[in-house]
């Protein structure tokens, strides 16, 4: 991944927009990435805690393109809407693991 990279990432159990902070290759066991959350459509702003360290596995799509900046990022269409798709899995995702443990609890 180049400086400037931009995906989308797990970061603390939340799907997140990630920017790489820095070049990282293959063999890194670790990638440093600013955050973004949501502001608005297609418009994400630094999150409250800018800058995190995750795994390489944590990684769920790639764009092919970079942004210079590190204080806001606009996706454009195609990228917001797999930010959109991937979000609402992983809310439905936590919500199953919730009603099936609640079920199990009564």
């Amino acid at each position: 991944m180049n400086h400037g990279t931009v995906a989308i990432a797990l970061v603390q159990h939340k799907v997140m927009i990630i920017q790489a902070a820095r070049s990282h290759s293959r063999h890194d066991h670790w990638l440093d990435v600013y955050t973004y959350t949501p502001f608005g459509e297609r418009l994400f702003l630094a999150s409250p805690v800018p800058q995190a360290r995750i795994a390489p596995s944590d990684l769920l799509v790639v764009f092919p393109f970079r942004t210079p900046t590190s204080d806001m990022i606009e996706l454009p269409e195609q990228a917001y809407q797999e930010y959109l798709e991937l979000s609402a899995r992983h809310q439905r995702k936590h919500e199953n693991l919730w009603r099936r443990w609640k079920a199990r609890m009564h």
